[in-house]
């Protein structure tokens, strides 16, 4: 089992910046790609970004690249997404997730989720 907890989330204004966090404990982190999820009011949940196991790879959403970096740390377990030059479309509730061994977009192919943490970007 992996347990997964989200932090970080709140209310930012267009044009500012967040850093969520999602602290990790149970089976060996570092086996586990992590990855973030987001899901708007009345849609369906989405990709965001992911880290391979080693942190040498890194995948992004179109939506979000070149604004959102994703970084792991497998000596603390943690995995951070830092969020720059926020959208009012990027509000939704932010998913923490883990894979074991490899990456992919697809929402059902990770078995861990954290409760997710809510972020709302006003214009």
């Amino acid at each position: 089992q992996v347990q997964l907890v989200e932090s970080g989330g709140g209310l930012v204004q267009a044009g500012g910046s967040l850093r969520l966090s999602c602290a990790a404990s149970g089976r060996t982190f570092s086996s586990y790609v992590m990855a973030w999820f987001r899901q708007a009011p009345g849609k369906e949940r989405e990709f965001v970004a992911a880290i391979s196991r080693s942190g040498g790879s890194t995948y992004y959403a179109d939506s979000v690249k070149g604004r959102f970096a994703i970084s792991g740390d497998n000596t603390k377990n943690t995995v951070n997404l830092q969020m720059s030059s926020l959208k009012p479309e990027d509000t939704a509730v932010y998913y923490c997730a883990a894979r074991y061994l490899r990456y992919s977009y697809d929402s059902n192919q990770y078995a861990y989720w954290g409760q997710g943490t809510q972020v709302t970007v006003s214009s």
